[in-house]
């Protein structure tokens, strides 16, 4: 089986105080880029797990990655097809 494209996610994370910060880049084999943000919180009395919030920034940026790439295909389809199409999420 061929493969028909591949696509791979730039992710940055900056941690500041209680506070990390994940900024996701995808870029689109048509050209366009979609650009999203994460964030955690760790509360004061928890330890220090880096890691952890890392994971919890990265994936809210994930998701907000996957809820762009759902409407940028909608936007096409709807484009393309001429009638409104409803994406899972609703």
């Amino acid at each position: 089986m061929a493969t028909l494209a591949g696509w791979h996610v730039e992710m940055e994370f900056t941690e500041e105080g209680h506070r990390t910060s994940a900024a996701a880049l995808l870029r689109l084999m048509d050209g366009s880029e979609l650009r999203a943000r994460g964030y955690a919180m760790r509360h004061p009395s928890d330890t220090d797990q880096l890691r952890v919030g890392e994971e919890i920034a990265g994936a809210r940026a994930l998701m907000d990655l996957a809820s762009q790439l759902l409407d940028k295909a909608h936007t096409e389809i709807d484009a393309e097809s001429g009638r409104h199409s409803y994406p899972l999420t609703q």
